[in-house]
This record gives C-alpha cells, structure tokens and sequence, in this order.
C-alpha cells in the first residue's frame, strides 16, 4: 500500500487585497467557481473568485486595511516535495481571483478563505476523494457523465453547425476529402480518430505545426475523461475551407467559421492555448488580462487605440485615419508583410508593447486580420469598450454576443468609426455600460472552463452522427501523452495496491 502523509500545500499567507476590517462580514463575503471542486474538475490552472461584501451585504472596493487569507490543505500519496503553486490576482473591483496548478495527485484537499482568522461563506471548502494534476492520465468517467458533473451549458452554435451533418459516412466522404484538401501548397489538413481514448492522426499539407494545438487538447482532455471513439478532418489554416455551395457537404472542423462556408467552429487555437498554459508558458490569457489592467475607467485615455500587423487593407485605413484623426484615434502597425511594398506611406513600423497597455485606453478597435481577429476576446476581457468591424468571418461565440451590448459596431470599409469614436465621447456612461458588459461576457463564456466544455459539447454531438464503425486508418501515427502523465498516482493505482 502507498503511505499517505498529511502535508500543506501552502503554508504561505495570500495576499488578497486590502479591505476595511470594520467593514468585511466574512460570514456574507464568498468565494466560487470551478477551483472549489478539485475533485471533479481538473484544469490546467484551477481558479475560483472572492468577493468581499459588508454587513448590508454590498460589495467592497478595495481600500487600506486587513487581509484576505487562503491555505490549501491535502494529503499526499507520494510524498511529493512540491505540491503546488498558488496565484492571486486582483480585479481591482473588489473582487479576486485565485488560481492555483496541483504537481501531483492529493486527497480530500481542504481549501481555507479567511479574513481576520474568520472563515469566509463555506470555507473551508472541503473535498472527498482524489485530485489530480493536469498532467496526470487519470480518466474517470465517459465524456457524457463529465459533462453533467461539470454542468456544462448547451451551445447553439454547435446546433447550426451539425445540422446540415446528421450522419456522415467517412467510407465515402474519405476519398472526396483526400481529392479536395491534399493539396499540400495551399491547404494543411489533420485526420483525427480517436480510438479507446487514444488519439491519432495523419497530417496532409506542407505546413502542418500548428497540429500541435489540436494534439494538446485532444491529450488533455483524454487524461481527465473518457472520449468517445470518433473520427473528424481539422483545418490547421486560418480561413475556413469548406463552402457552402460544395457538393457534397464537407465537414471540417476549423478555428474560424464564415458566412459562406460550412465549417464547423471550434475555439481558437490562440484561446485553447492560454486556457491549456494559463499559469504557465503563456504570458496573455483570460484570467490575467481582467488583473494586469492598470488604469480605472476614468483614467484612461478618450481615445481608442490599435496595434497590428498588415494583414488587411482595412489596417492601413486606420493608420491613415489616425493621422487624420490624432484626437479620436492611436493606431500604428508593427510589422510590414502583405503590403512591403506601402511601408514607406503607412510606417514606420511601431515597438511591439505589452496587450495589458492596450487598456490604458477606453476604446479598442478591432478590425479582421486574415481572418477574425482572435484577440477580440481579450479586447472584451480588458474592461474598454470594443469597437468592431462587420465582418463575415467569425469565432465560435460570435452568436452570443450583441452588438450596443457588448460591443460598438463599425461598417467593414471604417467609414463611420470617427462617427463610433466621437459617440463615445460624448456618451461616457454608454460607453462605460458596454465596455462592462462586454467584460461581464467574458468572464462568463470565454475562461478556461468554457474551452473545455465546447469541446466537450462538440465531440459529444458529433461522435453521435458517424454511421461507419471508427477504425484506425493505414499510414496514422499515435499521438502519445507526455511522459509526465506516467509519474501521477491515479485512484486506480492506490485501489490496486490495497488488494
């Protein structure tokens, strides 16, 4: 039997943010969201958030005084020396969030929210069972009870994309596939099946690197659950390949949808990345973005900004009109590639600077680059209000979101942004409004464990409409999981060696 020991993951006092003592009821004040339930809900970078409300039950501001305090406690079946790494982040509303990575496999963990030594609304929060790093190859239930238990939401953009798809037969969609994208110069395609929860893959195209992002959360996801058998083709390019008017219907998965193709959506690989390496390589993602903001809305500057590469004609308009417009408007290119040839009229090329300083402004634009731009989730996590060009193209939540809600819209060709820009303005609190709904939809439908769960509806819907038996097809490679997934202790293995 493996000796289990008691040890603290983090003896180390939080800084949360600074509160009136007088005024914090640590019996109204909470703390919620998926980082509460380790047990069932393994991330990459576990969180949860922290309001701290007084004895009216009205949320707090932060202000100088006494400290929020967290501890997480567990049990260790390998003695490891290092359990985990623990994060804070302030909003700067009043609220935190908190997020944390596990190195190894605990049990029953016990997570402590104080203030002044008095525990928060439920803490400690405590957990039955094993909790598992995201490394850790540890399946314990099929995808469809991993749904339920993580209470994933339905989405409607799954619906219209699988409808037109309501049995599809690779025995004879493979060869009009194989004839319509291997063609190695201008397209790269994946061939996925995924077979007893394990993936493989075979790659058609010259450029095919950026399979490493559909690889990552294929592993990710069959280290915490269990996938059905199913076998799909992924677009590794950035323009929807599959037109409406084909025959016969292909369906390809693709990081980018359009108004005359039939692809079907799946979250970015810029989103999917930042969610799979949140605390970790990636400096940009929607937890950090809603922290690094510096400025409140009333210190930022009345003007909107924008940094890009030329990837569009549109791009250079809005230089142009920025140098109309220097009141309304800060926009400058970082990098010349599809225009060389007009850098002498629309350089020189500005220094890249961090994203977070992008909100040191109150209004962003974001306008298409090859395809949609993928940074309009961050633009909407930010807290400035989002001025957004019309476009065909777009992301697996576009539905969701409103234009006057969550976002200004502006016609394709720009013509009436100095019009958006002059109505913000002069309509603060409007502007303000939006800014924070968008930010508000962010925070809601765009965090780590909403990635996860679209791909979870997805492959739940779409593992339902294959009519042939999944099969492993010649010439496919099996993508294996990283060596690190070896070295956890699954529940598994602790039952076995009880025995």
């Amino acid at each position: 039997m493996v000796p289990l020991f008691t040890c603290s993951i983090s003896l180390l006092t939080l800084l949360l943010g600074y509160v009136s003592s007088t005024d914090v009821d640590p019996s109204l004040s909470r703390a919620w969201g998926p980082g509460l339930h380790p047990e069932s809900i393994v991330l990459p970078a576990r969180y949860f958030f922290i309001q701290a409300v007084d004895k009216n039950n009205i949320s707090l501001h932060t202000s100088p005084g006494d400290v929020f305090k967290v501890k997480i406690l567990g049990k260790s079946p390998d003695r490891a020396s290092r359990a985990s790494w623990i994060q804070v982040m302030d909003r700067k509303d009043g609220s935190f969030i908190v997020r944390y990575k596990l190195y190894n496999t605990m049990e029953d963990l016990e997570i402590h929210v104080q203030f002044n030594d008095r525990h928060l609304s439920g803490s400690p929060f405590k957990t039955k069972g094993y909790s598992y790093a995201e490394e850790c190859s540890c399946p314990r239930s099929s995808l469809n009870q991993w749904l339920e238990v993580v209470e994933c939401p339905k989405y409607d953009q799954i619906d219209r994309d699988l409808k037109i798809f309501k049995r599809v037969q690779f025995s004879k969609l493979y060869p009009v596939i194989m004839q319509r994208f291997n063609q190695p110069e201008s397209m790269s395609v994946c061939n996925y099946i995924i077979k007893e929860n394990k993936i493989y893959r075979r790659c058609f195209g010259k450029h095919v690197g950026f399979k490493m992002f559909v690889d990552a959360i294929l592993l990710s996801m069959s280290r915490k659950l269990y996938l059905p058998d199913m076998e799909f083709f992924f677009n590794l390019g950035d323009w929807p390949l599959s037109p409406s008017a084909g025959r016969p219907l292909i369906p390809l998965f693709s990081w980018c949808g359009s108004d005359d193709t039939v692809d079907i959506h799946v979250p970015t690989y810029d989103i999917t990345e930042s969610s799979l390496q949140c605390m970790g390589r990636v400096m940009l993602d929607m937890l950090s973005v809603q922290t690094n903001v510096e400025l409140p809305w009333d210190e930022r500057v009345t003007k909107a900004f924008w940094r890009g590469r030329d990837s569009r004609r549109e791009r250079l308009h809005l230089v142009s009109l920025s140098r109309e417009h220097p009141d309304l408007l800060n926009a400058s290119l970082t990098n010349f590639f599809f225009f060389r040839n007009e850098e002498e009229t629309y350089g020189p090329k500005e220094k890249h600077i961090s994203f977070f300083k992008f909100f040191d402004y109150k209004y962003q634009v974001n306008v298409d680059g090859t395809v949609a731009a993928f940074r309009f989730p961050y633009l909407l996590g930010g807290g400035s209000m989002v001025i957004k060009q019309e476009s065909k193209y777009h992301e697996h939540f576009y539905s969701l979101v409103r234009p006057w809600v969550h976002y200004v819209p502006v016609r394709h060709d720009l013509s009436d942004l100095v019009d958006r820009i002059h109505w913000a303005q002069d309509n603060d609190e409007k502007a303000l409004k939006i800014a924070l709904a968008g930010q508000k939809f962010a925070q809601e439908n765009l965090l780590p464990l909403d990635v996860f769960c679209y791909h979870g509806r997805l492959f739940q819907e779409w593992a339902k409409r294959l009519v042939d038996p999944v099969e492993i097809r010649p010439e496919m490679e099996l993508v294996s999981q990283p060596s690190e997934s070896s070295k956890c202790v699954c529940e598994s293995m602790l039952v076995k060696d009880e025995l």
